[in-house]
């Protein structure tokens, strides 16, 4: 059953979440941490979900970008942005490097935000060093969309996030005509819509 999401203001999601034992990875309560971590960011929806999102102030996070989630992206913008499907898949006690910094401006959100998006920067390009959900030791580089999802996720875990970065002026409210307006956006509408805010 999936289970109720932490919202801005929960202290948990402001602490440093603690690395977890690679003899502990494989323990069943690992695993069904994972499985209801998994339950949970489907029926969100959402693209990853971070283990102190739910409570729990460990370095797990969980993401998957299925072709669902981009329905009425045109390929055009798809290339732009860089996004591809990604299969579901675990993270745990991640580094992070980034290896492009880019950066590259966007709306995001998040599951502990609801409600808003706004302009967001981030790298372009970056690589994960972590452990997956078998203890073994896994390298990721990722670009465009991916990379994106990457940093906001492993934030979580420092006890950061997507606002402490984003441009507040650029703070739009998650309707349908707004998600319509700019799901299909180019980089320059986003990146005349950043300007003109910071006129305002």
């Amino acid at each position: 059953m999936p289970l109720d999401i932490l919202q801005v203001g929960d202290p948990i999601l402001r602490q440093v979440a603690k690395k977890i034992p690679q003899d502990e990875i494989t323990s069943p309560k690992i695993k069904d941490l994972i499985a209801v971590m998994k339950e949970t960011m489907r029926a969100a929806p959402g693209v990853g979900l971070a283990a102190p999102q739910i409570g729990v102030s460990l370095q797990l996070a969980v993401i998957e970008d299925c072709e669902e989630r981009m329905a009425g992206m045109s390929p055009e913008i798809r290339r732009e942005r860089g996004r591809e499907p990604v299969q579901f898949h675990v993270i745990i006690n991640p580094k992070l490097t980034v290896t492009n910094e880019g950066p590259a401006h966007f709306f995001e959100a998040c599951l502990s935000v609801t409600g808003c998006s706004r302009i967001t920067p981030r790298a372009l390009s970056v690589r994960v060093e972590c452990l997956d959900e078998n203890g073994n030791e896994k390298i990721i580089t990722a670009t465009g969309w991916y990379a994106r999802i990457l940093q906001h996720e492993i934030d979580h875990l420092h006890g950061k996030l997507y606002i402490d970065l984003a441009d507040k002026r650029t703070e739009i409210v998650n309707d349908v005509i707004n998600r319509q307006k700019w799901l299909n956006a180019t980089s320059m509408e986003i990146d005349n819509f950043l300007k003109k805010a910071c006129l305002e």
